[in-house]
């Protein structure tokens, strides 16, 4: 009892086992079953060319018999028409083992010739079975395949979540800040341009009025212009163009 028992559970984890290689990947041993079934059939057809080599030996027999009867009808007629029936009764003993003989080979021809199309059939059939299994395989390891990328990608859709709590959350706010770094450095770069502008631009104009005093200096020691001159140019210059019309039109 305590045997039988032992027995029973070593079967029973064995089964474990095999359904477990089983289940492992259907596709492989679909695959597998296909190829042991492909191999058989190979084997059947090689029987098969065998077993038409023997139809076609019998038929050779048949074919042979029938020749056989047809001389011995021949011999006989012409040992009858002779006046030989010694002879012509010796060749029809001859004729009736040669029936005998013929009649036995046609039914095993038939015979053979049956079986042999049966299984022609049968490995017909059996090829087109293959055929719808290869296509079946070929469709299960497609949708099996979709079907685990689909739940990969369904596996990922949950976890493509920006909260601040999870990793592409934490991933994005290092982001955001390498960006505002990036911005306020491009910031205080354009700040930083426009630094001292004011300054520059006022010591252009200082060096420009000193230059129009040294001309004017020049112009009066030259005497191209008088002191008194010179300050009235310089008034109109400071009063402008249209300051100077309204003045002309007084």
């Amino acid at each position: 009892m305590i045997v039988g028992k032992l027995w029973r559970a070593f079967r029973a984890q064995v089964n474990k086992i095999a359904n477990f290689f089983w289940t492992a990947d259907p596709i492989a041993q679909m695959q597998y079953e296909y190829d042991s079934a492909v191999e058989q059939l190979k084997s059947g057809r090689e029987g098969l060319e065998q077993y038409r080599s023997l139809v076609e030996r019998v038929s050779r027999q048949v074919a042979g018999n029938k020749q056989q009867v047809s001389v011995l009808e021949a011999k006989i007629k012409s040992y009858l028409q002779a006046g030989d029936r010694d002879y012509a009764a010796k060749f029809a003993l001859e004729l009736q083992k040669a029936k005998k003989q013929l009649s036995e080979n046609e039914a095993q021809l038939t015979m053979h010739e049956t079986a042999y199309t049966n299984n022609v059939t049968k490995i017909k059939h059996a090829t087109q079975k293959l055929a719808d299994v290869k296509e079946k395989i070929i469709k299960y390891d497609a949708e099996l395949k979709m079907s685990r990328a689909e739940a990969e990608m369904a596996k990922l859709a949950t976890s493509f979540d920006f909260n601040v709590t999870t990793d592409f959350g934490q991933i994005e706010d290092v982001i955001q800040d390498k960006i505002g770094l990036n911005r306020a450095k491009a910031r205080v770069a354009a700040d930083l341009s426009s630094e001292g502008l004011e300054d520059i631009q006022h010591e252009q104009a200082v060096e420009k009025t000193m230059a129009d005093q040294a001309l004017r200096d020049f112009e009066v020691q030259m005497g191209l212009v008088t002191p008194e001159t010179a300050k009235v140019s310089e008034a109109s210059k400071e009063l402008g163009p249209a300051t100077k019309t309204k003045v002309a039109e007084g």
